[in-house]
């Protein structure tokens, strides 16, 4: 995986479900060269939202004649595979998993990093709040038609490459950067939200994630979990980092919570990718990751 090369992705979707994706675009960035660019609409062989036609403009007829997400499916998997692959915010990333689950297809090996987080440590006045891809692009003088898939992967490179400008770390060293952060002390004690959906959950955080631990932890807290920082016979949930999800030595949080679970304790274990979607679920709205 070169240091210098990355893919920026994006996709739009027919309606809610994220694996309803009905166009994907995606750059190859070498260093601050736009080495290729590819776009396909998609058939989502599913029903298309009002809410989302409006956003993007693609409707029925526009995909009636596409091809599937599994017959281009190969074809991505090309350009993703040993790619560090940007998209802003969580959304593109779960769609895109959403999307391979859905078809049947194996995703391809790829290290995902958000421009998102990149731009919120960078420029520390869009840490809370501004970091909406089209804020971004203003800010950096960059224009371009919003909710085009290839038009928004674009914009997402140069809102990157800009950080990378700026904080003079490239995309390896952000994404260090970034897995060094999510992977951080476990120990992060909070207490739920008392009117949150799912208060009286307790959910245990291991393994490495792609977000800050405490950042996890504020947003389980959101939603009623009390977030503990160890398995025990108190534990509802637990939640493991998707790296570690995929195989590998288990770490002893996951062991614990498999011989508790054995014993008969109700545990549910969630990869983070699917804590993400649990939280979008209840709050109605993207997570900043």
């Amino acid at each position: 995986m070169s240091a210098d090369v990355f893919v920026a992705l994006d996709v739009e979707t027919a309606n809610a479900d994220r694996a309803s994706i009905c166009q994907v675009g995606a750059v190859v960035f070498e260093g601050s060269r736009l080495a290729h660019e590819w776009v396909s609409l998609v058939n989502p062989l599913d029903d298309f939202d009002s809410f989302n036609v409006d956003i993007h403009g693609i409707d029925e007829d526009a995909v009636r004649d596409a091809p599937t997400f599994q017959q281009i499916g190969p074809e991505l998997t090309n350009l993703l595979s040993g790619r560090i692959v940007v998209s802003h915010t969580t959304f593109d990333r779960v769609a895109v998993t959403r999307a391979y689950e859905k078809a049947a297809i194996e995703s391809p090996p790829c290290t995902w990093l958000d421009s998102a987080r990149v731009a919120r440590r960078t420029w520390s006045d869009v840490a809370r709040s501004g970091f909406g891809l089209s804020s971004l692009a203003e800010r950096i003088g960059y224009v371009y038609r919003a909710h085009d898939a290839l038009e928004d992967a674009k914009a997402a490179a140069m809102v990157f490459l800009a950080a990378v400008a700026d904080s003079r770390l490239d995309a390896a060293g952000w994404v260090e950067r970034l897995q060094h952060c999510g992977s951080t002390s476990s120990q992060v004690t909070l207490a739920g939200a008392v009117d949150g959906p799912l208060f009286g959950e307790v959910v245990v955080f291991t393994g490495a994630l792609s977000i800050a631990r405490r950042e996890a932890a504020e947003m389980a807290a959101r939603i009623g979990c009390e977030v503990a920082p160890g398995v025990t016979k108190k534990t509802t949930m637990i939640v493991v980092g998707d790296r570690d999800a995929r195989g590998g030595e288990k770490t002893s949080k996951m062991v614990r919570a498999e011989q508790l679970i054995a014993d008969g304790q109700p545990i549910e274990l969630l990869t983070e990718s699917d804590f993400v979607r649990l939280v979008e679920q209840y709050v109605g709205e993207e997570v900043p990751a």
